[in-house]
């Protein structure tokens, strides 16, 4: 079926018709809702090429993916991939990823903003001050940042969890239970969620004057044998801690790998917390203890980035607007009161 036939069916003009499939916002939502429907009961996409004649749009969302030997692909990344990827093909939108040299990502940016290969992008991992933010808010393409980056001296979109308000209350949960000695296994320290983590354990110990001690915080790339290195470390020290917020599920893999390899037990020995991205194929009931974590959906974010980054396409939505969602603390065995 092509533009004309539809338009003839649902006796609409073809320009309303073009219109309201491409998301513009002068189309009204139940038009919008019947011309969509009626092109997935029929089969009907529209032609890329004149679809970008007839628009100026390419339908294509784009994200730069750094590459080289340092940078790893991990299920953090997939999982928020598939979210995307669910929203943006229900609503005729492509991904298009673009590699480039990590520590030379402007020049990618720079490059498919002025071929105009992708009407939008979204920036993830960011740090501090970062340069990907403040370069591609000057571009005048629509963008929102996954996570956020501190230091700009100006405002722009972005969508995040509380990872500082999340570590806060996992960290005074474990005081409250008695524990002293606590550490932390992160990310990446570079990275803005790991810095928000860590800030939030030091507020939580402080308000019991407590603080966590130099040896105490491990930031490494969130793998299992980096969870398991880390916690043998810390686990080996003659005044180990005995609690253990973890900044990832995969990691805390590791914890109890190496808490198992060193003859002790969770939580007798050794309480855990882990952030849980919420996967599919890695549930923190099925840990041989069940697992305490602060939990929120990888997923949900990468649908709701493609949902933001739709409407920003379609001029639905404007502006620098920031969101900061809540994220949920799960007290399951693995943790207990402090070991005498």
């Amino acid at each position: 079926m092509n533009l004309k036939q539809l338009s003839h069916m649902l006796a609409l003009s073809q320009t309303t018709v073009s219109r309201a499939l491409n998301g513009y916002p002068e189309v009204n939502e139940e038009t919008r809702r019947r011309v969509i429907d009626a092109a997935k009961r029929h089969g009907y996409r529209p032609n890329p090429s004149a679809r970008r004649l007839a628009t100026g749009k390419t339908g294509m969302i784009g994200y730069v993916l750094p590459t080289g030997a340092a940078v790893d692909i991990d299920p953090h990344f997939v999982e928020f991939l598939s979210g995307l990827g669910d929203y943006a093909r229900s609503h005729e939108l492509d991904l298009v990823l673009s590699p480039a040299d990590a520590d030379d990502q402007e020049t990618t940016y720079r490059r498919i903003v002025a071929n105009r290969q992708v009407d939008a992008v979204y920036i993830s991992s960011p740090r501090p001050a970062d340069r990907r933010v403040a370069l591609v808010s000057t571009l005048g393409i629509p963008f929102i940042v996954h996570g956020r980056s501190e230091g700009l001296d100006f405002d722009y979109p972005f969508t995040d969890i509380d990872n500082e308000g999340a570590f806060h209350e996992a960290a005074r949960l474990l005081v409250q239970l008695g524990h002293r000695r606590l550490a932390l296994i992160n990310g990446d320290g570079r990275e803005t969620f790991a810095i928000h983590r860590e800030r939030g354990v030091r507020r939580a110990l402080a308000a019991s004057g407590l603080a966590l001690g130099e040896g105490d915080v491990c930031s490494l790339a969130m793998t299992e044998e980096n969870g398991y290195r880390a916690a043998r470390r810390l686990l080996e020290q003659s005044d180990a801690p005995t609690a253990i917020a973890c900044s990832s599920l995969i990691m805390a893999l590791g914890v109890v790998r190496a808490v198992r390899d060193l003859g002790l037990t969770i939580p007798g020995d050794l309480s855990l917390i882990a952030h849980d991205d919420v996967f599919p194929w890695l549930k923190p009931e099925n840990f041989s203890v069940p697992l305490s974590t602060t939990r929120s959906s990888i997923r949900l974010a990468g649908a709701r980035i493609a949902e933001r980054l739709a409407a920003r396409i379609s001029g639905l939505e404007e502006g620098a607007r920031g969101e900061v969602w809540p994220v949920d603390l799960v007290i399951r065995g693995s943790v207990a009161g402090a070991p005498p």
